[in-house]
């Protein structure tokens, strides 16, 4: 009796684009998918935003990949750091020192924050950009409403001050949402406090916040953040973060002992590593079938790769991309098993969103780019934002009780998730130099 010899593809990274090339592979027989993430979860990543600022919890956006992957002998995944790849090989190298090879490697490892080589940032700036950041961040808000309760003098030392850099969607939603925990819900629990002098502080290169959508979304979006108290400084740059202010291109002194950086993203570092050639964002600038020039059987998707359109644009880092590029590398790498011609990538645009508050959003749906504002934008927002996690195979149960909650019953539920037990970030030197973490 002769066995049929496995196809071992080995994918780095869970995000949205790893775990749907696996689904593609799973069940099909002559495969093993092996998939490997350091956390060992996917990561809703257009909700970090939500645990931020405490209307979701850390378990309502993490989804085990063992358990996504539960009914399928033949995806295997590993909560194991990939430390390095070897396209050459279709290898990775793992942070407990052993080495793992397959006939076809997927790079799919996600973003880290860029920041521009701006002074102070990495150190000091609070990113948003995976699971861990979202907890820092709301750790940092509590401690700090925690501080101000004990000592009200520490509002004169921008202990309510809060910059946020990006006026992009990330930038946008960020200030919505805590500005409305700031001032709708903060007050009921810290009743004596001048919460009034809070400010939230939007920084910005660009001119208009939401800079990749619409004039008519831009004033939208000016309108509903400037009705939530949202104070925006566009066209101005960060020069440096300090553990106590931003300090703006202009000169500007901001007094602040939270900046969340929304200001760009970046491939993750093994991408850069790899020896691969990189392109902007130090990304991988994939052929049309989503395949790496140069080294065969191997692809890149999700934030590791720059996908050409058809024009020479390159296709938004959305989850909606990676999603769906995800799952075609996998259809490409069963039509490569059964000699048959990989097809070049085709994205089906489902269009951008940006969520802005309680009732506030703006989409801008499918390829003609249909705009919609306020409530309606919203179900758009829910309905893409749900098909991506039915799509991962995830719970959807947390999901709906959360979007009842935001449309139905403002505050409720942020204010179950402000327990000052979950803090654990390092306490603040109000006097110095001490980094986030």
């Amino acid at each position: 009796m002769t066995h049929q010899k496995l196809t071992d593809v080995v994918i780095v990274g869970g995000g949205f684009a790893g775990v749907a090339c696996a689904k593609r592979l799973a069940g099909q027989s002559g495969i093993r998918a092996m998939i490997f993430d350091k956390n060992g979860f996917h990561q809703f990543q257009p909700l970090l935003y939500q645990v931020a600022t405490a209307e979701l919890t850390p378990d309502d956006v993490a989804f085990d990949l063992d358990d996504i992957f539960l009914e399928h002998d033949n995806v295997e995944a590993y909560t194991l750091e990939v430390t390095a790849t070897d396209p050459r090989n279709h290898s990775v190298t793992l942070a407990d020192g052993n080495t793992v090879a397959g006939d076809v490697l997927v790079l799919a490892a996600g973003a880290q924050p860029n920041f521009f080589r701006t002074p102070g940032a990495a150190e000091f700036a609070f990113p948003l950009y995976s699971l861990a950041d979202a907890k820092n961040v709301r750790s940092r808000i509590l401690q700090l409403f925690e501080h101000v309760a004990h000592e009200p003098d520490l509002v004169a030392a921008g202990a309510l001050n809060f910059v946020v850099v990006g006026a992009g969607a990330t930038g946008v939603e960020v200030a919505g949402a805590l500005s409305e925990l700031v001032h709708d819900v903060m007050p009921h629990r810290y009743p004596d406090m001048e919460i009034e002098a809070a400010r939230i502080i939007v920084v910005d290169l660009g001119d208009d916040p939401l800079g990749a959508f619409s004039d008519a979304a831009h004033g939208y979006a000016r309108k509903q953040l400037k009705h939530r108290g949202v104070e925006l400084m566009l066209g101005e740059g960060v020069s440096e973060v300090a553990p106590d202010h931003v300090t703006l291109t202009d000169g500007t002194t901001i007094s602040t002992h939270l900046t969340v950086w929304g200001g760009g993203e970046k491939a993750a570092s093994i991408v850069e590593t790899s020896g691969v050639d990189v392109g902007h964002g130090g990304r991988v600038t994939v052929n049309p079938d989503l395949s790496v020039e140069g080294f065969p059987g191997v692809y890149a998707v999700g934030d590791a790769a720059n996908i050409p359109t058809e024009d020479g644009s390159i296709l938004p880092q959305l989850g909606s991309v990676a999603q769906q590029a995800g799952d075609w590398v996998g259809r490409n790498i069963l039509a490569d098993l059964a000699d048959e011609k990989p097809e070049p990538f085709h994205y089906h645009d489902k269009g951008i969103m940006a969520m802005i508050g309680r009732r506030a959003a703006v989409a801008e749906v499918g390829e003609h780019r249909h705009e919609l504002h306020g409530r309606v934008a919203f179900a758009a927002w829910l309905g893409v934002h749900a098909a991506l996690l039915s799509n991962i195979g995830a719970e959807m149960r947390a999901f709906h009780l959360w979007a009842e909650d935001f449309y139905v019953r403002p505050s409720h539920r942020s204010a179950m998730l402000l327990d000052p037990s979950t803090i654990d970030t390092p306490r603040i030197n109000w006097r110095g130099t001490q980094p986030k973490d």
